[in-house]
Formats: structure tokens, C-alpha cells, sequence
């Protein structure tokens, strides 16, 4: 079986790692998710919100549930770190629509959740608009203590930002075995955070797309497993 523990200091398990944007201290969590604790703040990117009946709209037949499951990992982080704040970096739904075929049932976990905390919604491409039911408030990008938090990531030697949009993956091989999963990516000055969403897939950190945003100023990879987040070497990294 494929073993990334070695990449670990101290061998141990652990759901999340302190990862440093600009100098500000962040816990990257293996749900996907980022906290900041100095702002009791979480960020989640590309929900995705009802994909699955949006694809169902097309004629493809895929599970129904992928709002009401995304929801709920949601919520248990929101348990497990009690933010104040959350921060929805864009394509939080499928699309325009999407907000008006969310059941009555997963509406009433998003209001929730939503309790005695601020939310913001990040615009992206797939929901440049977020329908008033949704609750929350709406903004093409946010900027708190000077970290710009927005969906697309800017091309170039930007710093300060925490972006989405591009759902990174890391792939990695050893002895025969070949993994392929979810990954935090950053340089210290920028990150680019996983897809959080149940039915969002991934894009190998070595694809192209990438090398306008972190080019030869060299990056970190932090791999979502089963049991932990992983710092997995970049020399480890193989293409799809």
C-alpha cells in the first residue's frame, strides 16, 4: 500500500498542518478547508452546489446528494473549529440555478450553519450572482489584515492571496503504486486551496495552468489523505 507518512517530521496522523501565507499562520484541514485562527476565520472553495442535478438536467444519471453531503462536511468543520467568520471562495454553486433546485431540507442546514457567524460569498465563474436565499454576503473578493481572499488566482509573482478555482491534485507513485488526490498548494506568499465541494474533480499541480502562477519560485504541496494532510516533496510529484 502507498505510504506518504515519511514525508510527515513526527510520523504521526494529524488532520491539519500550520501552513504560513505572507507571514499570517493558517491550519490547512484534510477536509479541505483553511482556518485562521488570529481571525477566527474558515475558507472553503468551490462547493460546487448542486452539480448533481445539474448534471441530472443533461441527461446524466448521477447521485442526487451531493449538496446535502457537501453540506455536512461543511458543518462538521465549522463544529470542529468555531470560526466566527466563514469564507466561501467562489463557485460555491453549480451554477446561476443552482441556488433555486436546493431542497427546502439543504437550505435549512446552509441557514444553520450560518448562525451567529459572518459569511461571505466570493463570486466565481460558475456564480458571478448568489440569490438573496442563500443569506450571507456577496463580494467579487474580500481582503482582511491584507490577505486578498478571491476565486481565480492572478497570474504572476502575486502575494497575499488565498485563491480557488483551478481544484488541485497531487499524484504521486511509489513501489508500483499510484495515488492521486486533492492537495493544498502554496509558496509562503500565495496559496491555492482544494475543491471542497462532493463532486468536484482535480488538476494535476503539474499541469500548465499552474506555471503562470508559481512559475520558478518553486511551491509546497500539502496531500489530503484518509487519515491526515500530508507535505508530500515536490520531487515525488508525477504527471497524469
Amino acid at each position: 500500500m502507498l505510504d506518504v507518512k515519511p514525508q510527515r517530521l513526527d510520523l504521526r496522523d494529524a488532520a491539519t498542518v500550520p501552513v504560513t501565507v505572507a507571514g499570517k499562520v493558517f491550519e490547512a484541514d484534510t477536509s479541505g478547508a483553511l482556518y485562521w485562527p488570529g481571525m477566527s476565520t474558515l475558507v472553503v472553495s468551490d462547493l460546487h452546489l448542486e452539480k448533481g442535478s445539474s448534471q441530472a438536467a443533461r441527461g446524466r444519471l448521477v447521485p442526487p446528494y451531493d449538496t446535502r453531503e457537501t453540506l455536512i462536511k461543511l458543518a462538521e468543520a465549522i463544529d470542529r473549529f468555531e470560526p466566527k467568520r466563514v469564507i466561501a471562495l467562489g463557485d460555491s454553486l453549480h451554477d446561476v440555478g443552482a441556488a433555486h433546485r436546493m431542497s427546502d431540507d439543504d437550505l435549512g442546514i446552509l441557514h444553520m450553519i450560518q448562525e451567529n457567524r459572518n459569511w461571505h460569498w466570493v463570486t466565481g465563474n460558475h456564480d458571478p450572482a448568489i440569490a438573496p436565499r442563500l443569506g450571507g454576503r456577496v463580494a467579487d473578493e474580500l481582503v482582511i489584515e491584507g490577505i486578498t481572499f478571491r476565486h481565480e488566482p492572478r497570474p504572476g509573482r502575486v502575494t497575499h492571496e488565498i485563491a480557488g478555482h483551478l481544484h488541485p491534485a497531487a499524484k504521486i507513485t511509489k513501489l508500483s503504486h499510484t495515488i492521486r488526490r486533492p492537495c493544498f498548494i502554496g509558496n509562503g506568499r500565495r496559496m491555492i486551496m482544494p475543491a471542497f465541494g462532493a463532486y468536484t474533480g482535480g488538476l494535476n499541480v503539474l499541469d500548465e495552468a499552474f506555471e503562470p502562477i508559481f512559475g520558478a519560485d518553486g511551491m509546497h504541496v500539502w496531500m489530503m489523505g484518509q487519515e491526515g494532510l500530508y507535505p508530500i516533496a515536490t520531487r515525488l510529484l508525477r504527471e497524469d
